[in-house]
């Protein structure tokens, strides 16, 4: 098998390569997949530029995120040629990951793949996008509907933000897009947004409690943005924070939440059940336009998913990475 393999040497000098490795080696595991398609998440970057202790465990197959086919199974849900995707559960951190032709997977994390998207679109949308969708059934769930007013979307070139602008956008929410990236305005109104804001407006120490404007809010970039979001959150609306690109510090006040009865609303991918994860990715397939999904697409072959997730956490990509694997 062809993988993207992590390794640290008895010095702790650290490689990040593309190899040929016995599949032997694969974890215990009652689902075999041929990998098609793959994807670099920001998790992904960290530990692939090893710019965060993300791998727990040595040498390391990387990759959260999987989509192909299944060539054996011994779980009952699943049977050659089945087409599932695998978010998540500790892959490319505790067990190999699928940035790999080959992968030996638990039943019970995957999910059967909608009819209605290929491999590549499932890794278009990966963790971030499925990530995304969670934060959008989390609004939605607290009564966030599309009239309520301004919905904030921060980080809004990276993967969630971008899927999260697309759907909500699309679902006829009016959505504020905040970015650094002022090249990315005509990419982000392509998305939907009504309105680009710099992020640097969101970015420093700011009042505990700041004029009202936001109905809801999308953050995935936490610290002082998250609390500066939550400081202009209207009186009841809801922050879905879902990530850390800033730090993961809460630098902020309680003033917000007793005073304006604002919701803080935490949204995890990795260990989500089962049953939510099939009911994001139904509704992904139903409501994210292709056309849009794939706006968002840089394809790279494995061979360049180092030098692309470099690229990654360098700020240098909007939108997501597809891997193409197989």
């Amino acid at each position: 098998m062809r993988a993207l393999m992590l390794e640290k040497n008895g010095e702790g000098v650290f490689r990040a390569s593309v190899q040929d490795i016995d599949a032997a080696g694969l974890p215990d595991g009652d689902v075999e997949v041929a990998i098609e398609y793959s994807t670099l998440n920001y998790k992904d970057g960290l530990a692939i530029t090893q710019k965060a202790p993300v791998v727990r465990t040595w040498p390391m197959v990387a990759g959260i995120d999987g989509a192909g086919v299944v060539t054996s199974s011994r779980h009952p849900g699943f049977r050659p040629g089945d087409r599932v995707v695998h978010n998540g559960w500790g892959l490319g951190e505790t067990r190999w990951g699928c940035l790999s032709t080959q992968a030996r997977l638990q039943g019970d994390w995957l999910v059967k793949l909608p009819s209605a998207l290929s491999s590549r679109q499932a890794m278009a949308i990966g963790t971030a996008g499925y990530t995304a969708m969670l934060c959008v059934m989390a609004l939605q769930e607290r009564g966030v509907q599309a009239n309520a007013g301004e919905v904030l979307v921060t980080g809004a070139t990276g993967g969630v933000g971008s899927v999260a602008l697309a759907l909500l956008a699309r679902a006829g929410y009016r959505v504020v897009a905040a970015t650094g990236k002022a090249q990315e305005h005509e990419y982000l109104h392509a998305l939907g947004a009504a309105e680009v804001i710099d992020r640097a407006a969101l970015a420093s120490p700011g009042k505990p409690l700041q004029k009202e404007r936001w109905a809801a809010v999308v953050d995935a970039v936490g610290s002082h943005t998250l609390v500066n979001a939550l400081a202009q959150t209207r009186y009841g609306g809801v922050v879905a924070a879902c990530g850390l690109a800033q730090g993961g510090d809460l630098p902020g006040s309680v003033m917000p939440f007793i005073l304006r009865g604002v919701s803080l609303v935490g949204v995890d991918s990795v260990m989500a059940p089962l049953a939510k994860r099939e009911v994001a990715w139904a509704r992904l397939a139903e409501e994210l336009d292709p056309a849009l999904l794939e706006r968002m697409v840089t394809e790279v072959t494995l061979d360049g998913a180092v030098e692309a997730a470099h690229r990654l956490m360098a700020g240098q990509v909007r939108g997501r990475v597809v891997v193409r694997v197989a």
